[in-house]
């Protein structure tokens, strides 16, 4: 204990504590853990450096990863990153408290959480909106609580099979260690099929529907006669979305869902090696208290004044857990205020000039490659930034090639087609460069 004395136990302390367990020790507390991850020695710390050798240790280090140009998507789209949206983000009146219970010191929290709650009711079609979850995929896994919770006697939930790996794993997770029962719909070129949905619905036992507005092949859907089919057997409709896209194509609110949910990575957030990003989720007012998490509302302080408080929270996820309908009891506040920083920055034309240049921007690449010889059209389907097409050549091949050019692109499907993202940051000549790459290989 000696070398560690900024533990707060003493040895009194760690006994009584492993007495109470039934452990004889703490090398016994972790005995389970094999023997070749248990450190033995000291740690090789190199010697106390100044701030400047400090910085050339870790520019050096930097200097070893090698920058690629992404023409990737999958979920995490490399967008265009306001450089005033981190500078803002550090603001004193915006990290005025973790958890803002008491508004009395929390006002530029409990502000940018209610303008992000806005902005998503705005982007989504959706009545109402919380602050925040962790990422898209919970937010997906707790949609499926919230149906189960909001529909009588139902047992089942339903996934396309067009929705992301990932988000399908989550909620296979979480649904596996809640006792839920998953289905799986299948798609018919490229797209959610509604004679596979409806007859798995006819079956009557399914309190909700998870369908990708943008699916993993980049197909904008197309969810004519979805609602009505899922409301005609008393379950709820859920639309995972990429935010961005849905300032140019229908929302789910207008496809009349019930709750939306997504990643809001794709709203300026940059790539960071995958994280932290931050999931939404939105509701029509009527599943407003089966949401978890919090909402922020407006209202006057004493003196008439615009003042913002906690308007609702799901207090069982605090005081009665086994009660909750959800364990999500923070969430990703500071990654709420850049999404909301970027929206507020962009603006609705600043929104569809993005989807516009991305858009310009796939199609071009699509059809350069198509030209090239060395890929075939899978899907006929409407996209937006991100399309999948068959490849001529192994995609291990492929990639490598790509990756020596400097691109990271040309991502391998369950299918085993490839797929590409294009965003505003792409320009004509770095999609031409791509395409001259493979060319130029000789594949």
């Amino acid at each position: 204990m000696a070398a560690f004395s900024y533990f707060p136990h003493t040895p009194e302390d760690i006994r009584v504590m492993l007495d109470r367990i039934g452990v004889a020790s703490l090398d016994a507390l972790y005995a389970d853990v094999p023997a070749e991850y248990v450190h033995d020695g000291n740690f090789e710390l190199p010697e106390p450096k100044s701030e400047q050798e400090i910085r050339e240790f870790f520019a050096a280090l930097a200097s070893k990863n090698l920058p690629l140009k992404i023409f990737a998507g999958a979920g995490a789209c490399d967008h265009y990153s306001p450089s005033v949206a981190q500078y803002l983000c550090s603001r004193s009146e915006f990290s005025t408290a973790y958890t803002p219970y008491q508004a009395e010191i929390s006002q530029g929290t409990l502000r940018y959480i209610f303008e992000f709650q806005s902005l998503i009711c705005s982007l989504s079609g959706m009545d109402v909106a919380n602050a925040s979850m962790y990422d898209g995929p919970t937010a997906a896994a707790e949609a499926m609580f919230m149906a189960l919770a909001s529909t009588k006697k139902k047992t089942r939930f339903l996934l396309s099979e067009t929705l992301l790996p990932n988000v399908r794993e989550v909620v296979a997770t979480y649904a596996h260690y809640h006792g839920v029962e998953l289905g799986y719909i299948a798609h018919c070129g490229g797209q959610t099929s509604l004679d596979a949905l409806k007859a798995e619905l006819e079956k009557d036992d399914v309190a909700g529907v998870l369908l990708p507005s943008v699916n993993r092949f980049g197909i904008v859907e197309d969810f004519s006669g979805f609602a009505e089919a899922i409301h005609g057997q008393k379950a709820l409709a859920v639309a995972y979305c990429d935010p961005s896209a849905l300032a140019v194509v229908r929302t789910p609110g207008e496809w009349d869902f019930d709750i939306a949910v997504g990643d809001g990575q794709t709203l300026g957030i940059p790539l960071c090696f995958g994280g932290p990003y931050v999931g939404f989720m939105a509701c029509r007012k009527d599943y407003v208290r089966k949401m978890p998490g919090r909402i922020v509302g407006q209202t006057l302080d004493h003196d008439g004044r615009r003042c913002f408080v906690l308007t609702l929270q799901a207090r069982e996820q605090h005081i009665r857990r086994e009660k909750a309908t959800s364990n999500i009891c923070s969430n990703q506040s500071l990654m709420a205020l850049y999404v909301t920083i970027y929206l507020s920055l962009m603006g609705p034309e600043g929104m569809k000039e993005v989807n516009r240049l991305s858009s310009a921007g796939a199609h071009y690449l699509h059809d350069r490659l198509l030209e090239s010889g060395l890929f075939e059209e899978v899907f006929d389907k409407p996209f937006l930034k991100e399309f999948v097409l068959r490849s001529k050549v192994p995609a291990a091949r492929l990639q490598q090639v790509l990756l020596d050019a400097g691109f990271f692109a040309a991502l391998e499907t369950e299918e085993g087609l490839v797929s590409f993202c294009v965003t505003e940051k792409h320009g004509k000549e770095e999609i031409d460069a791509l395409v001259n790459s493979l060319k130029e290989a000789e594949l």
